[in-house]
Order: C-alpha cells, then structure tokens, then sequence
C-alpha cells in the first residue's frame, strides 16, 4: 500500500519565496463527500490532470494513490460532479536534502499559506526554515479536504 509520511506547518513572513524554484497553479474539486473513509478528489496542476485517494483520517502517515488522468476530464469532473473548489499555487522550496511544498491559497482560503513536507519515516529528521510556524499536522482544519466545505474566510477570527 503507498503510504504517504508528510508533516504540515503554517508559514510565517516571506522568507521562503526567494529560495522558491517552481511554482504551479492548482485547482481540485472531491468527489466524495467529507466523512467517509478517503478523501477523493481531481485536480489540475498546471495542465496535468490527476485522480488523488487519501485515507480520511488525521495524521502524519496515511495510504495515498495518486493517478494520471486527461485534464480535459479532470476539467469535465471539476464542473459537473465536484463540491469544494480549492485554488493554490504551490511553490517548491529545497532545504537541505528535502523539498517543502509551500501551498499559497486563493480565493475564500486566502490569505492562508501551509508547508508540508514528506519524509522517508515518521522519526525522520529534517532542517527547519525560519519561516517555518507552528505544526498543524494534528489539525483537520487544515486539510484541503476540510477547507473546501469550510474555508479559511469562514473561521472565527480571535
């Protein structure tokens, strides 16, 4: 079973985006409602489609598949069968031997920027950038899937 190890983190000020060496634009959309037992969605990246199935549950390992498919039935799905826009650009950030993904939100999720990285094992060591904030791995409400039914712009501010 592929199992995905990654860890998340809010990000704090813009010391991350000279070292950015890619960004992509994203959009996705899920298939099956929040709840069940996996989250499926379809995204664009860039102009590659793909198919995405995570287990639902909350944490740092959980199984993920992860499949090619025509952006023109990525766009198909998007408009006819999705609930849960999300839009982000995700920028690509090497720090020492590994690579964070720095995901800038758009529209109702915005002005919420997230870094997640994926490691080899759940006790793995990695370098943490400055612009690295508190953990949010524990925390659904930082899901993707969680902030396409109740996003960012909704949350209660303190």
């Amino acid at each position: 079973m592929p199992l995905e190890i990654e860890r998340k983190f809010l990000v704090t000020g813009d010391g991350w985006r000279a070292a950015a060496h890619k960004a992509i634009p994203m959009r996705h959309g899920y298939l099956a409602p929040l709840g069940g037992a996996a989250s499926v969605r379809v995204r664009i990246e860039g102009t590659q489609g793909k198919l995405n199935v995570k287990a639902a549950k909350v944490g740092m390992s959980r199984a993920e598949y992860e499949y090619d498919v025509p952006a023109a039935e990525v766009e198909e799905m998007l408009a006819t069968l999705c609930t849960g826009l999300i839009l982000k650009t995700r920028h690509y950030v090497t720090v020492g031997s590994h690579l964070w993904e720095v995901d800038e939100f758009e529209g109702d999720n915005a002005p919420l920027i997230v870094a997640e990285i994926e490691l080899g094992s759940e006790d793995e060591t990695f370098l943490k950038p400055d612009w690295i904030g508190e953990e949010v791995t524990q925390d659904r409400r930082y899901y993707n899937h969680t902030l396409s039914v109740t996003p960012y712009a909704q949350w209660p501010k303190d």
